[in-house]
């Protein structure tokens, strides 16, 4: 059994793939698995995974359609055979080298789930989007009145979960309210949870970001449904 499962989501990165599975392996934890789940890419991503099956500590997931980030995750996630769970995406924002970072409270048995958190500590950071700054911002202080917890960054990809816990979730968002969704719930299981802080490279829409307003409001929506309506 590997120490980490390494998840990546991944929807139309051809541009991005080769260099973060490449991140990835050469990241200072050996003992990992990689689990890549195609959410119905159409741009050449497919092919390219293809051509990396049966690699030693990869397996790649196809989904014929796209569903989602959340959708993908939940594939991911219920394949994992290794002691953490890490969430990677597949666009090069977030350094896989920073894994030790979110491995220590979890190896010093302190907690079950680690935010990797852009806005804490002293790493560097693109300087890019106010407007995206301040949603991600309101987003976790929303998010923290209802779970009474005191993250900096809810909306983080960088996640890391004791797999008993993620696999004991039933997680139910296709896209992006799968942030909001699982805080909500790790929150009410009672899990320790810790931040640390990470780097940050964002990328431009220009440059293939995928988040938008929508995925706001329907973020707004998860905090109400799943802090008090389920």
């Amino acid at each position: 059994m590997p120490e980490i499962s390494v998840v990546i989501p991944c929807y139309n990165e051809a541009s991005t793939i080769e260099a973060i599975l490449e991140a990835v392996r050469a990241s200072e934890i050996p003992d990992k698995e990689i689990l890549v789940v195609d959410d119905g890419s159409t741009d050449g991503t497919r092919e390219k995974l293809r051509s990396f099956e049966g690699q030693p500590g990869l397996r790649v997931i196809f989904h014929e359609q796209n569903q989602g980030k959340g959708a993908a995750l939940r594939s991911g996630f219920r394949a994992a055979t290794g002691d953490v769970v890490i969430v990677q995406d597949a666009d090069l924002e977030y350094d896989p080298r920073e894994y030790p970072k979110l491995l220590a409270p979890i190896r010093a048995g302190k907690a079950d789930v680690v935010y990797g958190s852009r806005f804490a500590g002293g790493e560097s950071h693109r300087v890019l989007y106010f407007w995206h700054y301040l949603a991600n911002k309101f987003l976790t202080l929303f998010s923290n009145m209802f779970t009474n917890l005191n993250l900096t960054d809810m909306e983080t990809c960088y996640k890391a979960f004791r797999r008993e816990v993620i696999q004991k979730i039933d997680l139910r968002e296709e896209r992006f309210g799968f942030e909001p969704e699982v805080t909500a719930k790790v929150a009410r299981m009672g899990c320790r949870i810790y931040e640390v802080g990470i780097s940050y490279s964002g990328r431009t829409y220009a440059e293939g970001k995928k988040i938008g307003w929508r995925d706001g409001l329907r973020a707004v929506w998860c905090v109400l449904r799943y802090n008090l309506l389920s």
